[in-house]
């Protein structure tokens, strides 16, 4: 295989990656995104095999043996947790999967640390790495360090499992903390430097064992409100940490694919940041969620009335309204009451109501949790909103139904300025003339806030597991 044929193959595998990226920025087109990234990396793994081959016969080695293995290791776990992984569990599989990409870069910068002739990097052993060279390394692996094991808490609290208290879902905070994290930062930069300077082993290996524990103090004090955000973030990390081993590699197809998944996963969060009235670079320094503390533990509120029904009386508001918007919220998805919903949906159309569902864009546990639940069960994409396109609406709909949704509903952003979360945009539900909500209990949401949507006049609190309600209004409505 000809350096020239590698290079064109690499470039193709990019387009592909590119318009995987179109492709996946919009759910009609989200098929054909997956089919052309599939095809991109499949494409991209095979060249890299071919031209691992051609220098392993150059060589004299066996190391394509290796590769095949590990590939037939990987590929074969990693298609039965696809398989396997629920709805719900969607969010850990990502984090998972992001420790994985950030260890694999600190397993090939210490791999061309230890043996960088074996890399390419130099022409033998004893050769010094270029300081260029070294700057890549310290980046990728650094990066890489910080990704894994921030997944690692980002999975144990997506998880809800653990018991260790790093792994709960509240933010986990110290006097003092942001003052360690800046001294840890400028000690890893200033050994990262060291090692570039001089390629001491020493150094690297120090560099690396505190952006380990980095990776925990960012990530610890963000509480389980903001765990969208957290996803998309260590994406974009897990794609810096690539880029950075692609440019030591003078691999092509590594710098490509790794700034695609690192400037795209920036992108989207900044765009969650927005949505939820976040500082983007306090969220690049895990400088967020510690305002949800504020709010008290859940259930220590003192107890309100509301307004109460059952699953027939909210068939009976739903079939006698001309418009209808459903607000998905992580309850659904807890639930696995999507199909039930689309049945709902169908019989209420049938009827002659208008269906809509709005998405508010840290709906569930991560970005476009809400947009998978639905699609899943094959909810028109035409009737799928995002909250810019159907706010105008809220305030002409006759019933909302919010299910399992707390957070993004919750009218306090609005209308109190003291609130953790006042000035987060939110879908406003509110404005409707008839709101149904359906949740297990009255306990508060992530942010561990009351929400005084619950306690309108406009509003109705069905309570239940959210499949077996909307199965009884199925039947209702029949």
């Amino acid at each position: 295989m000809s350096m020239n044929l590698v290079t064109t193959l690499y470039l193709i595998a990019s387009i592909c990656f590119i318009q995987a990226l179109k492709g996946l920025s919009h759910p009609t087109t989200s098929r054909r995104g997956n089919l052309f990234g599939m095809l991109g990396m499949a494409l991209a793994i095979l060249t890299t095999v071919g031209l691992i081959y051609k220098l392993g016969a150059e060589l004299a080695t066996a190391g394509i043996g290796y590769v095949i293995v590990g590939l037939l290791v990987g590929g074969t776990a990693g298609s039965i947790m696809a398989k396997r992984v629920e709805m719900t569990k969607m969010p850990e599989l990502v984090a998972f999967m992001h420790s994985m990409i950030g260890m694999a870069a600190v397993f090939i910068a210490i791999a061309a640390v230890v043996e960088p002739q074996s890399l390419g990097i130099v022409k033998q052993l004893g050769d010094s790495i270029p300081a260029g060279n070294r700057m890549e390394l310290f980046l990728g692996a650094a990066i890489g360090a910080i990704t894994f094991s921030g997944s690692v808490i980002a999975f144990g609290k997506l998880s809800g499992k653990y018991k260790f208290r790093l792994f709960q879902g509240a933010p986990v905070q110290f006097s003092g903390q942001h003052k360690l994290n800046l001294v840890l930062g400028l000690a890893t930069l200033g050994l990262g430097i060291t090692f570039m300077l001089t390629g001491n082993l020493g150094a690297f290996a120090l560099m690396l064992a505190l952006a380990f524990v980095m990776g925990v103090l960012i990530i610890i004090p963000i509480g389980g409100a903001d765990m969208p955000v957290v996803v998309s973030m260590l994406n974009s990390y897990s794609g810096w940490a690539a880029a950075g081993i692609g440019f030591s590699l003078n691999n092509s197809m590594l710098i490509i694919a790794g700034s695609l998944v690192g400037s795209s996963g920036a992108i989207l969060s900044y765009i969650m940041c927005k949505a939820m009235n976040r500082s983007f670079f306090n969220v690049l320094l895990g400088g967020f969620g510690g305002a949800t503390e504020t709010a008290g533990p859940a259930g220590a509120k003192e107890a309100r009335p509301v307004k109460s029904g059952s699953s027939d009386d909210a068939a009976f508001l739903l079939t006698n309204a001309d418009t209808v918007i459903i607000v998905p919220g992580y309850g659904l998805a807890v639930a696995r009451a999507q199909h039930s919903l689309m049945e709902l949906a169908e019989k209420l159309t049938h009827r002659g109501v208008t269906v809509k569902f709005a998405i508010h864009p840290v709906a569930g546990r991560m970005p476009g949790h809400m947009n998978v639940l639905l699609a899943e069960a094959e909810v028109p994409y035409e009737q799928v909103f995002e909250m810019e396109d159907i706010n105008s609406e809220f305030g002409q709909t006759d019933v909302v139904l919010v299910l399992g949704a707390n957070d993004v509903v919750n009218p306090a952003a609005k209308n109190d300025p003291k609130s953790p979360i006042a000035g987060m945009p939110i879908l406003e539900a509110y404005k409707a003339k008839t709101v149904i909500v359906n949740k297990r209990s009255m306990a508060s949401g992530y942010a561990g806030l009351d929400n005084e949507l619950f306690y309108l006049d406009k509003t109705m609190m069905v309570f239940g597991d959210a499949k077996k309600v909307i199965e009884d209004m199925v039947k209702a409505v029949e």
